[in-house]
């Protein structure tokens, strides 16, 4: 029932400051997460067939989108050292809007995931599919909104591999490093009971309080800053997903997910198990932050 709800609804509801702004519909957007999650990708593990699919669908939703390649293309491929230790391929995405600021922010959310295990598909609907569907929902925002910077729409391979796939497009960027201003990681987005959405980094980027407070909290989803204290031990969460390695290179990071529940890295991590209301929300929110970087964030100090 709430997902026929949802299907029918366009999320034109006013962002703060954008009251006549529409987002994203909501189809579209749960579409992305579907098909990404689908048994039919086997999981998304990095160089297989299953992760292939993934890569072409995400294409199509680049060029759907108007996204700018760089090089004429959007595969960044890198050389890739799987689990078994065998030397294979990974493929990074690459879209992006041009601004006119001569910086640039990095908008990133994994695709791959881990793959199959005892015969049982792990789909990884909130692992990645759902960063996924909302960088695409992100690009299509500030295609119709042009943005002040650079964005860059970064989907890296090789995530669950030991964040690969993020160092790869750091050795070879398409834009000087020093011209990176932000960025924007999202990884799991999408299941979570509490209307609790996490904005990780404030600790090491204090800078970016001022725009986390001015992010209004939505009906079923809010901002909580945190998860990223040494003091925290394995609740720190400074190393666990791609914005590490721009933290490594003292670019500055904020890192949107959920706490781990139940389904984390087990095959009930399935398209059902979205709670919808809370993720379009959430959806949302990093959409506003990302607007309210772009428009004022001009220098950023680095760690």
């Amino acid at each position: 029932m709430i997902f026929k709800l949802i299907l029918g609804l366009i999320l034109a509801l006013p962002l703060a400051g954008h009251a006549q702004q529409q987002l994203l519909q909501s189809g579209q957007l749960l579409k992305d997460v579907r098909i990404l999650a689908a048994d039919s990708l086997e999981g998304r593990l990095s160089g297989s067939e299953g992760s292939q699919k993934a890569r072409e669908y995400i294409i199509s939703r680049f060029r759907e989108i108007g996204l700018k390649a760089f090089n004429d293309t959007y595969q960044q491929p890198f050389d890739l050292i799987a689990r078994d230790k065998k030397n294979t391929k990974g493929t990074n995405l690459v879209g992006y809007l041009p601004g006119k600021s001569g910086k640039a922010i990095v908008v990133t959310a994994h695709y791959d995931h881990v793959g199959i295990r005892k015969g049982e598909v792990y789909n990884g609907a909130d692992d990645n599919a759902s960063g996924v569907g909302a960088l695409l929902a992100a690009a299509t925002f500030f295609k119709q909104h042009p943005p002040k910077h650079t964005l860059i729409f970064l989907a890296p391979d090789a995530e669950e591999m030991g964040l690969q796939g993020a160092d790869a497009f750091l050795k070879n960027p398409p834009v000087p490093l020093q011209d990176i201003l932000l960025n924007v990681n999202m990884d799991m987005l999408s299941i979570n009971d509490k209307g609790e959405l996490y904005a990780s980094g404030t600790y090491h980027y204090p800078a970016l309080k001022p725009l986390i407070a001015k992010v209004k909290p939505l009906k079923h989803a809010r901002l909580i800053p945190g998860h990223d204290q040494p003091e925290q031990g394995p609740n720190d969460w400074t190393n666990q997903s791609d914005h590490y390695q721009f933290h490594k290179r003292s670019i500055p990071y904020l890192y949107f997910g959920v706490e781990d529940h139940a389904h984390y890295h087990k095959p009930t991590d399935e398209f059902e198990q979205v709670n919808q209301l809370f993720y379009a929300d959430a959806v949302r929110l990093v959409i506003e932050f990302i607007r309210l970087a772009d428009q004022q964030l001009s220098t950023l100090p680095a760690k």
